[in-house]
């Protein structure tokens, strides 16, 4: 039964237009049809004017409007219950279509039995009451569970099949139960069970002929699919469960109930066809008592308003009002994250209970099983839970408009494994970078054969700022812990410095040097900006590579080259060309001012128009190399720290004998000694480059990572010297500076564009370009990081001289077990006041 209700309803999904047209056609022409006389026996004198007020008793008025209110509270009941399926606005249309609908095709029916409609007011109450909108809704949730447009009409087969034998049941129970009160004898009581047998009939009808149709054409004319996004699977899991469920007691209980029901209607009803003719004469008789048989008498007494009608319309109105505008609109949402999350857990947990109890020998079982865990590692399961298509048919979904998106997660791997999709280009096949990474993500745990990235995150994160511009194969996302120091007073203005690490005491130390500062503050200045590019060329000869360095050297050959190097970027300003020989191969180290911009890929652009323009000259000259490390880029190297790189700056700060004994707990002579020892003697000791300083590496890389700079150009921007001097009348004051020759730093491009690394330059107040002077945002921030150096290295000195740098890290920096903490807790607590 289920197989044959999937194929009509996949038949009245896949043609709207002709179930449509043949149930309107067939409506017309009951609604045209000559009416025929049917003879009526009068029982009852014919009813006057004011027959209905003599009808309805007060009793029965009080009856009325009672079921009246249960009709209306019951409706509202089940238009809340639409909202545990799904969208309250779009199910509570599709409940609303299956009412207006089957009302009017119910009332078109009797009007082709000749049953006037002027009392219909009463039977729709009971109308009401009989419609069921769950089963509507779960058919218009099965629809929007169409993870494409085409999969619609699939969906709603599927749909029928799960409800169509239910319902038909049923329906069969409902119409021989109501039934039964056209045997009761009661003329009122038959009238509306008459009226509530056929709604029954009808609604089914409805519901299997003409609301398929209707659903379907709506949700294609509007395009409407992957409705519920993420959670689409365990949508359609859910809905496919709650069949699976049903008892088939109950079901032999309703068929069972269904054949002695209809044993007792043929055996009433056996040989009194009169009877019943009669019965629907009388029915015609009671409803059609007025005197005015006009349109305006018929609408008018419809809109004439009694007490029962006034608190239907109150109750109806209150109801409308609290439905759309006060239901919670996030209920659903918060409900179906939950039941996510749960059933996910529970799937998680069967499974690798699952795993754990497998044997280790079994191969081939443990991985398929370890395949299927992996569809639930990152708490969603693969797109399309069906199995997976041949590879030519994915070939051609792939080649139309939609590409791979229309793809399941397995198909989508399938047609990457066969090199039809390359695996870096997931992220721009799929259209959706999020799912890229998904995917990605499980291709590398199936090769491994392990799960790895149940912890790694990957989920809302804007990758549309990092494809082609930060990262390739992306699959997921590292947080670093980013802490704040400061504020930091330099130049006059406090800034608190942002610094992503995973070292502990780095932002405590760093914001102990901001604190002895925030008094007399530090002093910067930028000395020279210019990133440089040296390209390396060859000639055969070493005469040939000794005329080119004489020709560069010459002014008016400089202002030609600089023309040429200029022209690639409004910003990119060449400043100096140094040739260096080394036999017939050259070395031209281009200098230029950037801008805002950090400058590698601008000066590179400029340095190869410049080669281009030398080659034109000498034609003999050959281009080897881009980059030939004269630059120097990402090495230590001697000509960075003699020539500098980037942005070259120079801090100074004056700390007062009283700030360095009370917040730094040690004495001025004591931190110029080991200054010199520490960072003079030793550092020259171990032939150090640029070394000359306790940890600028630390604070340079901490806020390198916060700002989105490139974190390798470390090497050359920790370059530093720091220098300690005795100052003051007495010499107690100790004056302090910090010289950087190469900064290597921007506030555009690169890492600086994504959020979070971009509210950390917004936080200094140098997001971005600077709108007046180009440039200014890059070299302010050149200066609070030599500030910040300038502050850690004053608060590590400190601590070197006073020996708390071993107790802090002890303390803050390693795990360790309550008998120890015992142990230490007094040490601890010295410490802390020393801090």
């Amino acid at each position: 039964m289920s197989k044959l209700f999937r194929y009509y309803g996949e038949l009245c999904a896949t043609h709207p237009w002709e179930v449509i047209v043949a149930v309107l056609t067939l409506t017309a022409c009951f609604l045209t049809v000559e009416k025929q006389v049917i003879p009526v026996t009068q029982k009852e004198p014919p009813c006057v004017g004011g027959c209905l007020e003599e009808q309805f008793h007060a009793a029965d008025m009080v009856l009325m409007t009672v079921i009246r209110c249960l009709a209306i509270m019951y409706s509202y009941h089940q238009f809340r219950n639409l909202q545990n399926l799904g969208s309250k606005y779009i199910l509570g249309i599709a409940g609303l279509f299956v009412v207006f609908s089957s009302f009017v095709f119910t009332s078109t029916l009797l009007s082709f039995l000749h049953i006037d409609l002027v009392d219909l007011k009463d039977a729709m109450f009971f109308f009401l009451l009989l419609i069921d909108l769950s089963k509507a809704a779960t058919l218009a949730q099965f629809a929007l569970t169409a993870s494409s447009t085409e999969d619609i009409s699939k969906q709603i087969a599927r749909g029928v099949s799960v409800l169509g034998p239910t319902l038909t049941l049923d329906t069969l129970v409902e119409t021989l139960v109501i039934g039964v009160g056209t045997l009761s004898g009661v003329k009122r009581l038959e009238m509306l069970s008459y009226f509530a047998s056929l709604s029954v009939i009808v609604n089914y009808v409805i519901f299997m002929t003409f609301y398929p149709a209707c659903l379907s054409l709506l949700l294609e004319l509007g395009r409407i699919s992957n409705f519920y996004g993420e959670k689409q699977q365990f949508i359609r899991k859910k809905l496919l469960e709650e069949n699976d469920k049903s008892n088939p007691a109950v079901q032999r209980v309703k068929l069972i109930m269904s054949f002695g029901l209809l044993v007792v209607h043929l055996h009433s009803r056996w040989g009194v066809n009169d009877e019943f003719q009669e019965s629907i004469n009388n029915l015609k008789e009671s409803v059609d008592c007025s005197d005015d048989t006009s349109f305006y008498g018929f609408m008018m007494k419809q809109f004439v308003l009694g007490a029962d009608h006034i608190v239907i319309l109150i109750l109806l109105l209150t109801l409308m009002i609290k439905f759309i505008f006060f239901e919670p609109k996030e209920q659903l949402k918060e409900q179906l994250e939950q039941d996510v999350l749960i059933e996910l857990k529970k799937d998680i947990q069967s499974k690798r209970s699952h795993i754990r109890t497998t044997s280790i020998n079994a191969e081939s079982q443990t991985e398929g099983l370890r395949l299927e865990f992996l569809d639930f590692e990152d708490g969603t399961s693969d797109k399309d839970t069906d199995v997976s298509r041949s590879l030519q048919s994915c070939l051609e979904i792939y080649r139309t408009d939609s590409g791979a998106s229309q793809l399941s997660d397995k198909e989508i791997m399938m047609l990457v494994d066969t090199k039809h999709i390359p695996a870096y280009n997931l992220e721009k096949a799929v259209q959706n970078p999020e799912r890229g990474v998904k995917i990605r993500r499980k291709m590398i745990e199936n090769q491994i054969k392990q799960s790895v990235f149940h912890t790694m995150p990957y989920k809302d994160y804007d990758y549309s700022k990092v494809m082609g511009t930060c990262c390739e194969n992306v699959v997921g996302y590292v947080p670093i812990p980013l802490g704040v120091a400061g504020p930091l007073l330099l130049d006059d203005q406090f800034y608190y410095i942002p610094m992503a690490t995973t070292e502990g005491c780095l932002v405590a130390s760093t914001n102990r040097g901001c604190r002895a500062l925030e008094k007399t503050g530090v002093k910067s200045t930028i000395v020279a900006d210019g990133m440089t590019r040296g390209p390396v060329v060859r000639f055969p000869c070493i005469t040939k590579a000794s005329e080119v360095v004489i020709w560069i050297k010459k002014s008016e050959n400089f202002a030609k080259v600089k023309e040429q190097f200029d022209s690639t970027s409004r910003f990119a300003k060449l400043s100096k060309i140094s040739p260096h020989i080394a036999g017939r191969y050259l070395f031209i180290r281009f200098m230029a001012e950037t801008g805002d911009a950090m400058g590698m890929n601008m000066i590179s652009k400029g340095a190869e128009k410049a080669l281009l323009y030398l080659q034109t000259i000498f034609n003999e000259m050959e281009i080897l190399s881009l980059s030939g490390n004269v630059c120097t880029d990402k090495k230590a190297a001697a000509i960075n720290w003699i020539e500098g790189r980037g942005k070259s700056v120079v801090c100074e700060a004056l700390v007062p004998a009283n700030i360095v004994q009370s917040v730094l707990k040690t004495t001025t002579h004591a931190l110029i000694d080991l200054n010199i020892s520490k960072n003079m003697v030793g550092s020259a000791m171990a032939g150090s480059i640029g070394g000359f300083n306790a940890h600028a590496a630390n604070i340079v890389t901490a806020v390198y990572i916060a700002t989105g700079q490139d974190a390798a150009q470390n090497v050359a921007s920790s370059n530093c010297i720091t220098i300690m001097e005795p100052s003051g009348d007495k010499g107690e004051d100790l004056l302090i500076s910090c010289t950087m020759p190469s900064l290597e730093i921007g506030t555009v491009g690169g890492g600086t564009i994504l959020p979070a690394q971009s509210s950390c330059l917004e936080l200094l107040g140098v997001k971005g370009p600077h709108m007046a002077n180009p440039g200014d945002n890059a070299k302010q921030l050149a200066r609070i990081v030599c500030g910040a150096v300038l502050a850690g290295e004053l608060s590590l000195m400190a601590a070197l001289a006073s020996g708390q740098l071993v107790k802090s890290h002890l303390r803050f920096n390693r795990s360790y077990s309550e008998k120890e903490a015992t142990s230490s807790k007094l040490t601890d607590r010295s410490m802390s006041c020393q801090t």
